[in-house]
């Protein structure tokens, strides 16, 4: 309820281009509301970010098991954003046993640009619909969180329930290459 459809389409629309270079594609639609309104009622403000972020890494890792894949890709640059520092990104890692790549991880912010506009995904992602990310984003979120500090806030939620439904509750969409 956060987010609009324009937000969901938003996510489809840079699918598609990237359909283009990968091929069919699996598009999972996940059910975040619950985990961050129980993150935002009972835990640190300043590791919001940090704390949905390890969400969203359990919960790839279970849909990756789901599909067989064996690893987990993301577009995290390091230092781009504050939960995208060494620090963010090792407490993150600490929730999954599957690899993950970081194809972006030493590339700046011009360079994923110019990427981002030569695959014509670009215009896109600029579009203003936010994401579940930026609708919690604290004042002033923690930039060197702390394993043993993340595990004592989610301590405060029930996590395996809140991975559970999401997952159960994840929509599957397969976008079709256009070439």
């Amino acid at each position: 309820p956060y987010t609009s459809e324009h937000a969901k389409q938003k996510v489809i629309s840079i699918c598609e281009k990237l359909a283009q270079y990968n091929g069919n594609t699996e598009l999972f639609i996940v059910p975040f509301t619950e985990i961050q309104e129980q993150i935002i009622k009972n835990c640190a403000n300043d590791y919001t970010i940090t704390l949905m972020r390890r969400f969203m890494m359990r919960i790839t890792e279970k849909l990756a098991e789901n599909e067989s894949a064996g690893a987990i890709i993301n577009g995290e640059s390091l230092g781009q954003v504050a939960s995208q520092t060494l620090e963010s990104i090792t407490v993150t890692n600490d929730t999954v046993r599957l690899p993950v790549f970081r194809p972006l991880i030493g590339l700046d912010k011009l360079d994923i640009i110019n990427i981002a506009v030569n695959i014509d995904t670009y215009e896109i992602s600029i579009q203003p619909y936010e994401d579940c990310c930026t609708v919690f984003v604290p004042k002033n979120p923690v930039i060197k969180p702390k394993i043993t500090f993340a595990e004592k806030e989610e301590a405060k939620l029930d996590v395996d329930s809140l991975i559970a439904n999401a997952v159960n509750n994840t929509e599957k969409q397969t976008i079709e290459a256009a070439f």
